[in-house]
Protein backbone atom coordinates (compact mmCIF):
# COMPACT_ATOMS: atom_id res chain seq x y z
CA UNK A 1 0.00 0.00 0.00
CA UNK A 2 2.72 2.51 0.78
CA UNK A 3 4.09 1.90 -2.74
CA UNK A 4 1.24 2.05 -4.35
CA UNK A 5 0.86 5.68 -2.57
CA UNK A 6 4.28 6.54 -3.42
CA UNK A 7 3.68 5.74 -6.93
CA UNK A 8 0.80 7.85 -7.66
CA UNK A 9 2.44 10.83 -5.62
CA UNK A 10 2.94 13.54 -7.61
CA UNK A 11 6.24 15.56 -7.73
CA UNK A 12 7.03 19.50 -8.83
CA UNK A 13 9.46 19.62 -11.28
CA UNK A 14 9.24 23.14 -12.78
CA UNK A 15 8.14 26.07 -10.71
CA UNK A 16 7.19 29.29 -12.27
CA UNK A 17 4.85 31.93 -12.39
CA UNK A 18 3.84 33.75 -16.09
CA UNK A 19 2.00 37.25 -14.30
CA UNK A 20 -1.97 38.05 -15.20
CA UNK A 21 -2.63 41.44 -16.27
CA UNK A 22 -5.04 41.50 -13.17
CA UNK A 23 -2.50 43.74 -11.21
CA UNK A 24 -1.72 40.80 -8.54
CA UNK A 25 1.43 41.47 -6.15
CA UNK A 26 1.46 38.15 -4.23
CA UNK A 27 0.56 34.61 -5.90
CA UNK A 28 1.26 31.22 -4.27
CA UNK A 29 2.02 28.38 -6.48
CA UNK A 30 -0.24 25.68 -6.39
CA UNK A 31 0.89 22.73 -4.56
CA UNK A 32 -2.12 20.58 -3.23
CA UNK A 33 -0.46 17.05 -1.96
CA UNK A 34 2.18 17.44 -4.48
CA UNK A 35 5.69 17.76 -3.74
CA UNK A 36 8.95 19.15 -5.02
CA UNK A 37 11.36 17.15 -6.75
CA UNK A 38 15.34 17.65 -5.67
CA UNK A 39 16.58 19.03 -8.67
CA UNK A 40 13.54 20.71 -9.45
CA UNK A 41 13.63 24.05 -11.64
CA UNK A 42 12.67 27.53 -10.17
CA UNK A 43 12.20 30.16 -12.86
CA UNK A 44 11.50 33.80 -11.95
CA UNK A 45 10.98 36.45 -14.68
CA UNK A 46 11.90 39.43 -14.64
CA UNK A 47 9.76 41.95 -12.31
CA UNK A 48 9.26 38.83 -9.77
CA UNK A 49 10.37 37.59 -7.21
CA UNK A 50 9.98 33.95 -5.53
CA UNK A 51 10.21 32.98 -1.91
CA UNK A 52 10.06 29.98 0.06
CA UNK A 53 8.45 29.79 3.65
CA UNK A 54 8.52 26.65 5.62
CA UNK A 55 6.41 25.71 8.38
CA UNK A 56 5.11 29.68 8.92
CA UNK A 57 8.70 30.72 8.91
CA UNK A 58 10.44 33.05 5.23
CA UNK A 59 13.61 30.56 4.22
CA UNK A 60 14.84 31.84 0.72
CA UNK A 61 14.32 34.58 -1.32
CA UNK A 62 15.07 33.87 -5.26
CA UNK A 63 15.69 37.26 -7.82
CA UNK A 64 15.52 36.87 -11.46
CA UNK A 65 16.92 33.87 -12.78
CA UNK A 66 16.83 29.90 -13.37
CA UNK A 67 17.46 27.74 -10.37
CA UNK A 68 18.70 24.04 -9.43
CA UNK A 69 16.97 23.91 -6.05
CA UNK A 70 19.38 21.93 -4.30
CA UNK A 71 20.81 21.75 -0.60
CA UNK A 72 23.49 24.47 -2.40
CA UNK A 73 20.30 27.06 -3.87
CA UNK A 74 18.05 26.47 -0.61
CA UNK A 75 20.47 26.88 2.22
CA UNK A 76 18.50 28.62 4.81
CA UNK A 77 15.51 25.88 3.71
CA UNK A 78 18.06 23.00 4.17
CA UNK A 79 19.16 24.04 7.60
CA UNK A 80 15.54 24.42 8.77
CA UNK A 81 14.76 21.04 7.88
CA UNK A 82 17.74 19.84 9.22
CA UNK A 83 18.41 17.63 6.22
CA UNK A 84 21.13 15.26 5.83
CA UNK A 85 24.17 16.09 3.57
CA UNK A 86 22.06 15.34 -0.04
CA UNK A 87 18.54 15.97 0.83
CA UNK A 88 17.79 13.59 -1.99
CA UNK A 89 13.88 13.05 -0.69
CA UNK A 90 11.51 15.45 -2.27
CA UNK A 91 10.50 18.19 -0.15
CA UNK A 92 6.61 20.54 0.97
CA UNK A 93 7.18 24.07 1.29
CA UNK A 94 5.42 27.09 0.50
CA UNK A 95 6.22 28.97 -2.62
CA UNK A 96 5.30 32.95 -3.26
CA UNK A 97 6.16 34.73 -6.37
CA UNK A 98 6.00 38.74 -5.50
CA UNK A 99 5.37 41.25 -8.90
CA UNK A 100 8.27 44.02 -8.53
CA UNK A 101 6.89 46.05 -11.61
CA UNK A 102 5.74 49.31 -11.19
CA UNK A 103 2.53 49.38 -10.49
CA UNK A 104 1.19 53.07 -11.83
CA UNK A 105 -1.65 55.49 -11.57
CA UNK A 106 -2.94 54.69 -8.86
CA UNK A 107 -5.43 57.16 -8.02
CA UNK A 108 -5.62 59.44 -4.77
CA UNK A 109 -7.78 62.38 -3.36
CA UNK A 110 -9.82 64.05 -1.03
CA UNK A 111 -13.28 62.65 -0.91
CA UNK A 112 -14.42 65.46 1.52
CA UNK A 113 -12.50 69.22 1.43
CA UNK A 114 -9.48 68.70 4.34
CA UNK A 115 -8.73 71.50 6.79
CA UNK A 116 -4.84 72.85 6.48
CA UNK A 117 -2.87 76.02 8.09
CA UNK A 118 -2.03 78.33 6.43
CA UNK A 119 -0.03 81.61 6.61
CA UNK A 120 -2.06 83.90 4.34
CA UNK A 121 -5.12 82.83 5.76
CA UNK A 122 -5.67 80.72 8.50
CA UNK A 123 -7.51 77.60 8.18
CA UNK A 124 -8.17 76.57 5.02
CA UNK A 125 -10.33 73.50 3.41
CA UNK A 126 -9.20 72.42 -0.01
CA UNK A 127 -9.38 69.05 -1.89
CA UNK A 128 -6.61 67.95 -4.12
CA UNK A 129 -6.76 64.78 -6.07
CA UNK A 130 -3.19 63.48 -8.21
CA UNK A 131 -1.66 59.86 -8.93
CA UNK A 132 1.32 57.88 -7.67
CA UNK A 133 3.26 54.54 -8.42
CA UNK A 134 4.51 52.13 -6.39
CA UNK A 135 6.49 48.64 -6.32
CA UNK A 136 6.78 45.67 -3.69
CA UNK A 137 10.30 46.15 -2.47
CA UNK A 138 11.41 43.75 0.53
CA UNK A 139 9.03 40.48 -0.28
CA UNK A 140 9.04 39.47 3.59
CA UNK A 141 8.31 42.37 4.70
CA UNK A 142 5.30 42.74 2.76
CA UNK A 143 4.34 39.12 3.41
CA UNK A 144 4.36 39.06 7.39
CA UNK A 145 2.61 42.84 6.92
CA UNK A 146 -0.12 42.31 4.27
CA UNK A 147 -0.49 39.50 1.70
CA UNK A 148 0.24 36.99 4.61
CA UNK A 149 -0.90 33.19 3.32
CA UNK A 150 -3.57 34.24 1.07
CA UNK A 151 -3.79 32.87 -2.21
CA UNK A 152 -2.91 36.16 -4.06
CA UNK A 153 -2.97 39.47 -3.38
CA UNK A 154 -4.07 41.95 -5.48
CA UNK A 155 -3.61 46.24 -5.86
CA UNK A 156 -7.02 46.62 -5.30
CA UNK A 157 -7.06 44.77 -1.75
CA UNK A 158 -4.91 47.71 -0.80
CA UNK A 159 -6.21 50.45 -2.51
CA UNK A 160 -8.02 51.66 0.20
CA UNK A 161 -5.54 51.86 2.90
CA UNK A 162 -2.63 53.93 0.77
CA UNK A 163 -5.31 55.97 -0.26
CA UNK A 164 -5.62 56.51 3.70
CA UNK A 165 -2.32 57.15 4.08
CA UNK A 166 -1.52 59.36 2.06
CA UNK A 167 -4.58 61.67 3.22
CA UNK A 168 -3.09 61.61 6.52
CA UNK A 169 0.11 63.36 4.83
CA UNK A 170 -1.18 66.04 2.86
CA UNK A 171 -1.49 68.55 5.61
CA UNK A 172 2.36 67.77 6.64
CA UNK A 173 3.61 67.61 3.07
CA UNK A 174 2.14 71.21 2.83
CA UNK A 175 3.83 72.45 5.70
CA UNK A 176 6.99 70.76 4.61
CA UNK A 177 6.52 72.65 0.90
CA UNK A 178 7.07 76.05 2.95
CA UNK A 179 4.49 76.75 -0.23
CA UNK A 180 1.50 79.40 0.68
CA UNK A 181 -2.03 77.88 -0.51
CA UNK A 182 -2.17 80.75 -3.40
CA UNK A 183 1.22 79.58 -4.91
CA UNK A 184 0.37 75.69 -4.67
CA UNK A 185 -1.29 75.84 -8.26
CA UNK A 186 1.44 76.94 -9.41
CA UNK A 187 4.33 74.88 -7.61
CA UNK A 188 2.41 71.69 -7.85
CA UNK A 189 5.75 69.64 -8.00
CA UNK A 190 7.22 71.14 -5.05
CA UNK A 191 4.09 70.08 -3.01
CA UNK A 192 4.28 66.40 -4.68
CA UNK A 193 7.96 66.10 -4.14
CA UNK A 194 7.21 67.00 0.08
CA UNK A 195 4.67 64.70 0.06
CA UNK A 196 6.15 61.96 -1.59
CA UNK A 197 9.18 62.08 0.73
CA UNK A 198 7.04 62.10 3.57
CA UNK A 199 4.99 59.20 2.49
CA UNK A 200 7.78 57.04 1.38
CA UNK A 201 8.37 56.13 5.24
CA UNK A 202 5.21 54.98 5.90
CA UNK A 203 5.33 52.81 2.67
CA UNK A 204 9.01 51.51 3.25
CA UNK A 205 7.29 49.67 6.63
CA UNK A 206 5.06 47.42 4.87
CA UNK A 207 7.81 46.12 2.17
CA UNK A 208 6.73 48.92 -0.86
CA UNK A 209 9.17 51.35 -2.36
CA UNK A 210 7.18 54.79 -3.87
CA UNK A 211 8.37 55.34 -7.10
CA UNK A 212 6.52 58.22 -8.21
CA UNK A 213 3.78 61.19 -6.79
CA UNK A 214 1.94 63.89 -8.45
CA UNK A 215 -0.58 66.77 -7.82
CA UNK A 216 -2.91 67.40 -10.56
CA UNK A 217 -5.45 69.60 -8.83
CA UNK A 218 -5.63 71.84 -5.55
CA UNK A 219 -9.13 73.98 -5.03
CA UNK A 220 -10.28 75.95 -2.70
CA UNK A 221 -14.14 76.02 -1.25
CA UNK A 222 -16.48 77.86 -3.33
CA UNK A 223 -16.57 80.74 -0.72
CA UNK A 224 -13.19 81.61 -0.23
CA UNK A 225 -12.37 81.96 -3.92
CA UNK A 226 -14.94 84.41 -4.03
CA UNK A 227 -12.96 86.59 -1.69
CA UNK A 228 -9.60 85.99 -3.39
CA UNK A 229 -11.57 87.02 -6.75
CA UNK A 230 -12.20 90.37 -4.79
CA UNK A 231 -8.96 90.67 -3.39
CA UNK A 232 -7.21 90.24 -7.00
CA UNK A 233 -10.01 92.74 -8.18
CA UNK A 234 -8.48 95.13 -5.13
CA UNK A 235 -5.03 94.45 -6.15
CA UNK A 236 -6.12 95.51 -10.02
CA UNK A 237 -6.76 98.92 -8.84
CA UNK A 238 -4.05 99.35 -6.06
CA UNK A 239 -5.05 102.80 -3.94
CA UNK A 240 -7.46 104.48 -6.47
CA UNK A 241 -10.84 103.89 -4.56
CA UNK A 242 -12.41 105.52 -7.19
CA UNK A 243 -11.84 103.04 -10.09
CA UNK A 244 -13.05 100.38 -7.33
CA UNK A 245 -16.33 101.73 -6.46
CA UNK A 246 -16.72 101.60 -10.42
CA UNK A 247 -15.45 98.02 -10.01
CA UNK A 248 -17.82 97.18 -7.34
CA UNK A 249 -20.47 98.76 -9.27
CA UNK A 250 -19.58 96.56 -12.31
CA UNK A 251 -20.19 93.60 -10.52
CA UNK A 252 -23.52 94.83 -9.32
CA UNK A 253 -24.78 94.75 -12.60
CA UNK A 254 -24.88 91.35 -14.01
CA UNK A 255 -26.63 91.01 -10.84
CA UNK A 256 -28.80 93.25 -11.14
CA UNK A 257 -29.74 92.42 -14.83
CA UNK A 258 -30.53 88.74 -13.85
CA UNK A 259 -33.23 90.50 -11.13
CA UNK A 260 -34.42 92.42 -13.47
CA UNK A 261 -35.24 89.70 -16.59
CA UNK A 262 -37.24 87.38 -13.89
CA UNK A 263 -39.46 90.11 -13.23
CA UNK A 264 -39.24 90.40 -9.62
CA UNK A 265 -38.70 93.75 -8.35
CA UNK A 266 -37.23 95.97 -11.15
CA UNK A 267 -38.38 99.51 -9.94
CA UNK A 268 -36.79 98.46 -6.26
CA UNK A 269 -33.65 97.12 -7.62
CA UNK A 270 -33.25 99.85 -9.99
CA UNK A 271 -33.72 102.35 -7.34
CA UNK A 272 -31.45 100.29 -5.37
CA UNK A 273 -28.64 100.28 -8.20
CA UNK A 274 -28.63 104.04 -9.02
CA UNK A 275 -28.21 104.71 -4.80
CA UNK A 276 -25.82 102.62 -4.71
CA UNK A 277 -23.98 104.06 -7.72
CA UNK A 278 -24.24 107.51 -6.88
CA UNK A 279 -23.12 106.61 -3.22
CA UNK A 280 -20.22 104.96 -4.82
CA UNK A 281 -19.22 107.87 -6.41
CA UNK A 282 -19.34 110.28 -3.68
CA UNK A 283 -17.43 108.21 -1.13
CA UNK A 284 -14.97 107.32 -4.11
CA UNK A 285 -14.30 111.42 -4.68
CA UNK A 286 -14.17 112.00 -0.71
CA UNK A 287 -12.02 109.59 0.02
CA UNK A 288 -9.78 109.94 -3.16
CA UNK A 289 -9.28 113.59 -2.22
CA UNK A 290 -8.56 112.28 1.32
CA UNK A 291 -5.69 110.13 -0.03
CA UNK A 292 -4.43 111.98 -2.65
CA UNK A 293 -4.03 115.01 -0.47
CA UNK A 294 -0.53 116.65 0.87
CA UNK A 295 0.15 115.19 3.95
CA UNK A 296 0.42 117.92 7.50
CA UNK A 297 -1.94 120.32 4.81
CA UNK A 298 -5.23 121.55 6.38
CA UNK A 299 -8.67 120.27 6.37
CA UNK A 300 -10.21 119.84 2.29
CA UNK A 301 -12.89 121.66 1.47
CA UNK A 302 -16.15 120.09 0.99
CA UNK A 303 -15.49 116.98 3.42
CA UNK A 304 -18.21 116.55 5.29
CA UNK A 305 -17.81 114.09 8.89
CA UNK A 306 -20.99 112.17 7.45
CA UNK A 307 -19.18 110.88 4.39
CA UNK A 308 -16.11 110.38 6.12
CA UNK A 309 -17.81 108.05 8.39
CA UNK A 310 -19.91 106.71 5.40
CA UNK A 311 -16.51 106.00 3.66
CA UNK A 312 -14.75 104.38 6.49
CA UNK A 313 -17.83 101.99 7.52
CA UNK A 314 -17.53 100.91 3.91
CA UNK A 315 -14.14 100.43 4.14
CA UNK A 316 -14.95 97.98 7.25
CA UNK A 317 -17.35 96.09 5.47
CA UNK A 318 -13.96 95.32 3.08
CA UNK A 319 -11.95 94.00 6.02
CA UNK A 320 -14.41 91.80 7.40
CA UNK A 321 -14.65 90.17 4.02
CA UNK A 322 -11.16 90.12 3.57
CA UNK A 323 -10.54 92.06 0.95
CA UNK A 324 -8.51 94.72 3.05
CA UNK A 325 -5.94 93.68 5.53
CA UNK A 326 -5.72 95.26 8.94
CA UNK A 327 -2.94 97.32 8.50
CA UNK A 328 -4.81 98.51 4.89
CA UNK A 329 -7.50 99.20 7.08
CA UNK A 330 -5.90 101.36 9.89
CA UNK A 331 -3.82 103.16 7.14
CA UNK A 332 -6.43 104.53 5.41
CA UNK A 333 -8.31 105.52 8.63
CA UNK A 334 -5.97 107.07 10.00
CA UNK A 335 -5.63 109.55 6.67
CA UNK A 336 -9.18 110.23 6.79
CA UNK A 337 -9.07 111.03 10.54
CA UNK A 338 -6.88 113.36 9.78
CA UNK A 339 -8.80 115.35 7.04
CA UNK A 340 -11.20 116.24 9.85
CA UNK A 341 -8.67 117.57 12.38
Amino acid sequence: MALMDFIKKQFIDVIQWTEAADGTLAWRFPMRDMEIQNGATLVVRESQLAMFVNEGKVADVFMPGTYRLTTQTLPVLTNLKNWDKLFESPFKSDVYFFSTRQQIDQKWGTPQPITIRDKDFGMVRLRAFGNYAYRVADPKLFHTEISGTRDSYAVDDLDGQLRGVILQHISTAIAASGVPFLDLAANQALFADALGRDLAPALGKIGLALEGMTVQNVSLPEELQKILDQKIGMGMVGNDMGRFMQYQTAQSIPKFAESAGQGGGVAGDAMGLGAGVALGQVLAQNLQQGLQGQGGGAPLEGVRPEDVMATLEKLGELKSKGILTQEEFDAKKTELLKKLV
